[in-house]
């Protein structure tokens, strides 16, 4: 999937989420895993891979019983950018809602015998991925484990056994592991961020003609004497302009 898709769906005068960029893998792989309340709770889990957010939509989290295996259905990739996230999607937008990182750390496969890269993009293609995990929360081994029978875009995240599966609930730990916010609580800034102190837009500037009219696109004001000025606040300062500046 293709950032496009990611893009298509989002206008990002309206939206705080970042348009992101695609960009070279580092040393290591990143993963972040996002609680989302949109139309319905879900956990996001995303891989960095081939420069993207591999993602997944898990609609009941991650789980450390190797015995659970819960529904991950793909989505589009998403920015690389997106791994910093956190805040509300207002009303009106793609997946509007609270958002908040519930955890992140780094990956790498479960069986590294190669670049890690080209290691986790055959075993995305083959629709079976094993890796490590290194987070705040999940760590050990995982799977991703594809059931087209499920449905199109439909795998499985399933917990290996190893040292750190257990029968906890990890969900039960909510708190966001960047702010400490749990995801009901309102976001501590405005969502959407403000633009700059307009330029283009001028004050209204009466015009003289030589008999009145009636006119269903104009609206009439008495003209005072004194400055038509508008006032712009961009969240540090607060700015009055006439149309002569």
């Amino acid at each position: 999937m293709l950032l496009s898709e990611y893009r298509r769906k989002r206008s990002f005068t309206k939206t705080p989420e970042p348009k992101g960029r695609v960009r070279k893998s580092g040393k290591k792989l990143e993963f972040v895993i996002q609680k989302h309340q949109a139309s319905s709770l879900h956990y996001d889990f995303r891989l960095e891979l081939d420069g993207v957010l591999k993602s997944w939509a898990v609609p009941k989290g991650p789980s450390l019983n190797p015995d659970i295996k819960r529904l991950a259905m793909q989505v589009e990739d998403h920015p690389y950018d997106y791994r910093k996230f956190e805040g509300l999607i207002p009303k009106g937008n793609y997946g509007a809602g609270n958002v908040i990182i519930w955890d992140r750390g780094w990956y790498e496969p479960y069986e590294n015998d190669g670049a890690a890269d080209e290691v986790l993009k055959a075993g995305l293609k083959k629709g079976e991925l094993k890796f490590m995990m290194h987070g705040e929360k999940l760590k050990g081994s995982f799977a991703l484990v594809k059931t087209p029978r499920m449905g199109k875009n439909a795998w499985l995240l399933i917990k290996h056994k190893d040292e750190y599966a257990n029968q906890k609930d990890i969900t039960k730990q909510e708190k966001s592991v960047v702010s400490g916010h749990i995801l009901d609580e309102p976001p501590n800034e405005l969502s959407v961020p403000m633009a700059g102190i307009p330029r283009k837009v001028k004050p209204m500037l009466a015009t003289l003609t030589s008999e009145p009219f009636d006119d269903p696109d104009w609206l009439y004001e008495i003209k005072w004497d004194g400055y038509r000025a508008i006032g712009a606040w961009d969240g540090q300062q607060a700015e009055l302009y006439s149309r002569n500046g």
